[in-house]
């Protein structure tokens, strides 16, 4: 929708004329609606409520300052400050522009009261604080405007103003804000995936609950060809389950690789104890092998705690294998059960 914006422009008036018009023409060229002051009496305390109005209703505010503090209002400053202040309590975005060597400029457009000189230096450390630009003079000032605004359109965006014609009906309206909330209320599902169980699974075993693995140990005592099998169980948790499969998951795993890796976690956990197994001094532990059922059971207990799922990217035809890969909220569990943290 093609908007247009009203910019307030605020300056002292007979000292700066032509820079005046020439920011006017800027804006004008931007397609902007300039609120000028030329028709409101700075002098006139009763068009005070009339200029916070027009302030109020534009989108951005533009001050101009050259060598003169102007008139003063009955605070004691000028009026050109008081707007200023005024649209900075208010929060219009703002843009100042300042001339870049006031010393130059002629008497007539220069501050001689030292009271007023003094403000007008007040003034100037007040306005840089924020946006600020400087011009040596009025074609300079119109250019520096003009690429200025354009940059402050960007980094502050306002509401604007539209052709009647081109405004939503109000049934229109009322169907894109509910879409609007269907996105946020869709884009904090996505973000509650990544952070969250999912619900139901408050009451299933997961994190430090104790877990028994029950295994078979292939062993061979070295006198002949054939092998021996020892039927055992060790006990673990769902996060060192988790933690020694998760990583392999990020890129997918399928199920062999899955067998394999909860094969090794038994192993770490239990060739210790084995080998300290006097009964078992002289043979050679071969491999292990988790149970079939408590593999079967990993996987449904995973996926129920919503850490992994079966992955949906498309494959050749001839590959039959059944992959898993992590959901966002495995992600982010990983993380907390992997990645290095900070010594305190």
């Amino acid at each position: 929708m093609d908007k247009k914006y009203q910019v307030f422009v605020s300056s002292t008036y007979t000292d700066l004329k032509d820079e005046r018009q020439e920011v006017i023409k800027a804006l004008l060229e931007l397609d902007c609606f300039p609120a000028s002051m030329e028709f409101f009496p700075s002098t006139d305390d009763d068009q005070w409520t009339l200029i916070k109005q027009v302030i109020d209703d534009c989108d951005y505010y533009i001050v101009i300052i050259g060598g003169r503090y102007g008139s003063l209002s009955s605070e004691g400053i000028s009026y050109t400050e008081k707007e200023y202040r005024y649209a900075l309590e208010t929060g219009k975005p703002i843009i100042a522009f300042l001339h870049e060597d006031p010393d130059s400029l002629p008497k007539n457009k220069s501050e001689l009261n030292p009271e007023t000189s003094n403000k007008l230096e007040e003034f100037k450390e007040l306005v840089q604080k924020k946006m600020c630009k400087y011009w040596k003079d009025a074609v300079d000032l119109g250019s520096v405007v003009s690429r200025s605004f354009i940059k402050l359109q960007k980094s502050h965006p306002a509401i604007g103003w539209v052709k009647g014609n081109l405004v939503p009906e109000k049934d229109s309206s009322i169907e894109i804000l509910e879409l609007k909330r269907e996105i946020e209320r869709l884009k904090q599902q996505l973000e509650d995936a990544k952070t969250k169980a999912p619900k139901g699974s408050e009451n299933l075993a997961k994190g430090d609950d104790e877990v028994t693995l029950k295994y078979i140990c292939k062993l061979n005592d070295g006198t002949t060809f054939y092998d021996s099998y020892l039927n055992s169980s060790v006990n673990t948790t769902w996060n060192d389950i988790f933690a020694q499969i998760a990583p392999l998951l990020i890129s997918e795993m399928d199920e062999w690789q899955m067998r394999e890796t909860l094969n090794r976690l038994i192993k770490k956990l239990c060739i210790e104890t084995l080998k300290n197994n006097k009964e078992l001094k002289g043979y050679k532990i071969k491999s292990f092998e988790i149970n079939e059922d408590d593999y079967q059971t990993i996987k449904v207990q995973l996926r129920a705690l919503g850490l992994m799922v079966q992955s949906d990217k498309k494959r050749a035809v001839s590959d039959k294998k059944t992959y898993w890969t992590l959901t966002p909220y495995g992600d982010t569990v990983m993380n907390q059960l992997r990645a290095i943290k900070r010594e305190q």
